[in-house]
């Protein structure tokens, strides 16, 4: 249990650790810096202190290994970090869970698969819990509104890599793919951030110091080694703690950032937990049908 919890507030605490490094640099220079750093540093421990037990990718997978970059890491990630310039980072959290649905949308679209009268009865009654969140952010301006919809975008993206993973059925343990992934893709954000952000300001104080800290060590590399350890334990115990980190996140956005937390939010999360337990997402005491392998963030 200790390692679960520990796990849950490492995973909601990487969107509020974004906030404080946004007060020093652009969201795409920001997560550039960030996914280099936790790509490299990754990579160095699989092939030099782990020399011999992991291989080098074969020359087919590297095409998909950079797809994955641009999708779970670059677009997904890429859009995040710009959407949290204006909206909260408890509603980052708790939008990224229904992930799910979304990945049985497009597998039943490129993969033929069937989905069930209880995962469409659950996307609807999450779909409303969104809207309900959304409502004050709408009330705020313009900007929220791009906001929400980079994050849509963002979390789109980390569908179609879901789905594109599954397809590929890469023959290569998790932490490797996470790491090359990574890599690949503060690589393909190079580009984009000189020409969307090379005349934004980067001060290296000690927000963007401590962030960069944090998301690498604390959040990319740590949290990480947790989810895989938390996953040989037991995959359905593993999925509820990455569940319930909407709740830490917003626990976490109260104490550190003063986000507050309204009834709007309260409602939100039980809409959201209500669909993805009757969907059969949130599953509490059974084996679930083996997963699609969910690329968490670095």
């Amino acid at each position: 249990m200790f390692f679960g919890i520990l796990f849950t507030i490492l995973w909601a605490s990487g969107a509020v650790s974004v906030k404080f490094g946004l007060l020093s640099a652009p969201p795409l220079i920001m997560g550039t810096i960030r996914f280099l750093l936790a790509g490299s540093l990754l990579l160095v421990y699989i092939y030099l202190f782990r020399k011999g037990k992991y291989r080098m990718p074969q020359k087919h997978e590297w095409k998909p290994l950079i797809l994955l970059g641009l999708f779970n890491t670059s677009l997904y990630l890429g859009c995040g970090f710009w959407a949290l310039k204006t909206v909260s980072s408890g509603f980052f959290n708790l939008a990224v869970v229904i992930n799910p649905f979304l990945v049985a949308i497009l597998s039943s679209v490129f993969m033929n698969r069937f989905i069930q009268k209880k995962e469409w009865i659950g996307m609807l009654i999450s779909a409303i819990g969104l809207v309900i969140a959304t409502y004050p952010f709408l009330q705020d301006g313009h900007s929220t509104l791009n906001g929400i919809i980079l994050l849509l975008i963002g979390m789109i993206s980390m569908a179609i890599g879901s789905v594109y993973f599954q397809k590929q059925k890469l023959q290569l343990p998790s932490l490797v793919i996470n790491a090359w992934q990574v890599l690949f893709g503060g690589i393909i954000l190079i580009i984009p951030s000189m020409l969307l952000e090379l005349d934004e300001p980067v001060v290296f104080d000690m927000n963007l110091i401590l962030y960069l800290v944090w998301s690498v060590l604390g959040v990319s590399i740590f949290a990480m080694i947790l989810w895989f350890y938390l996953l040989k334990q037991d995959a359905v115990k593993a999925n509820i703690w990455l569940f319930l980190t909407p709740i830490a996140g917003y626990l976490l956005a109260s104490i550190l950032l003063g986000e507050k937390i309204t009834i709007y939010d309260a409602i939100a999360s039980l809409f959201v937990f209500t669909g993805l337990y009757l969907s059969g997402n949130l599953r509490l005491n059974k084996l679930p049908k083996p997963p699609l392998e969910k690329k968490v963030e670095a």
